[in-house]
């Protein structure tokens, strides 16, 4: 009972040795990488201040660029954690960790390659809405059409550009498909040209209908009148003589341009009918008889009624 008792008491004594050695170890580490632990927090508080700075810096400077709250927030987080980042890795390096700031590396590496094959689609359209914000080729209440898409610019998001139709449709468009095809911004220096296909009978004086047109168009009130009124005649149709006026009028909503355009047609028509000028309507000319080339007249002429209202072919000899 008595050698039990011993060997306990000399494991416990070597287990207390080994437990306090390890402590001491420890210790001496420690009070020798004091001097490091220091410089490496102050190493941190320095990135530290330094992102602020910098944030507050890309802050002012994307204001200048644009005005979407949004990309402004994304991108100076992005740069600050990119410094508190640098920060970290100095820090570690400071306290010999180099084998762990290269483990960290790589797994970020192989992180960001993996999310990067995962999530190309929303990665493109995240890039592609920075780029359009910071390029601002259009904006909110803008009418754009993209994609055989028209209506007002909503917002631009990280992902979509949301347009609102003139049927009050809200439309998301992907950023990535408007950065890489083409679009069409009307409103980007307020202005439109109205074009207008009109045709004028064979038989008027052409010249007239053109000078009747233009000073029909001049006395609507909202045609730009710094502009010139183009009209030019494009080819003998069917019926008329087709021509296309052309005039400007200040753009900002989408009824600018459909009440001018509406307002021309309009005065056209009273101004033509004022000066007995024909906006023709198509002529068709109709063959008769089993074979084509008959005329209606000579059609009518080989039918007579007889008593009993039975008509019949005076051809037919019966």
């Amino acid at each position: 009972m008595n050698v039990v008792v011993d060997n306990l008491e000399f494991d416990l004594s070597k287990a207390y040795d080994l437990v306090v050695g390890k402590l001491e170890g420890w210790l001496e580490t420690a009070i020798g990488m004091l001097p490091n632990l220091v410089l490496a927090i102050l190493t941190l508080i320095v990135f530290f201040v330094i992102g602020k700075l910098v944030r507050k810096a890309v802050n002012r400077l994307l204001h200048k660029v644009t005005d979407n709250k949004t990309i402004i927030d994304l991108l100076e987080t992005i740069v600050g954690v990119l410094i508190i980042g640098i920060g970290i890795f100095a820090a570690l390096s400071i306290l010999n960790l180099d084998g762990t700031v290269k483990s960290l590396l790589a797994g970020a590496g192989i992180v960001g390659l993996a999310l990067g094959f995962a999530f190309q689609d929303i990665a493109a359209n995240l890039i592609s809405g920075i780029l359009l914000s910071m390029r601002h080729p259009f904006g909110k209440g803008d009418i754009i059409e993209s994609h055989d898409y028209y209506g007002y610019v909503q917002r631009i998001s990280l992902r979509n550009t949301v347009i609102k139709t003139p049927q009050g449709q809200f439309v998301y468009i992907p950023n990535k498909v408007i950065y890489e095809n083409p679009f069409i911004n009307y409103t980007k220096n307020f202005e439109r040209r109205v074009d207008l296909d009109i045709g004028v009978s064979y038989a008027d004086d052409h010249e007239k209908a053109k000078r009747v047109a233009i000073e029909a168009v001049e006395g609507i009130d909202s045609y730009n009148k710094d502009r010139e009124i183009e009209l030019f005649y494009t080819g003998i149709g069917g019926s008329t003589f087709n021509y296309t006026i052309r005039f400007w009028v200040d753009f900002r909503k989408n009824p600018d341009y459909l009440a001018a355009r509406s307002d021309a047609i309009i005065a056209i028509g009273k101004a033509y009918e004022k000066n007995d000028i024909d906006m023709s309507y198509p002529i068709r000319t109709l063959d008769f008889g089993v074979k084509g080339g008959v005329k209606l007249d000579d059609m009518l002429r080989g039918f007579t009624t007889n008593g009993n209202g039975d008509s019949r072919n005076e051809g037919d000899g019966g």
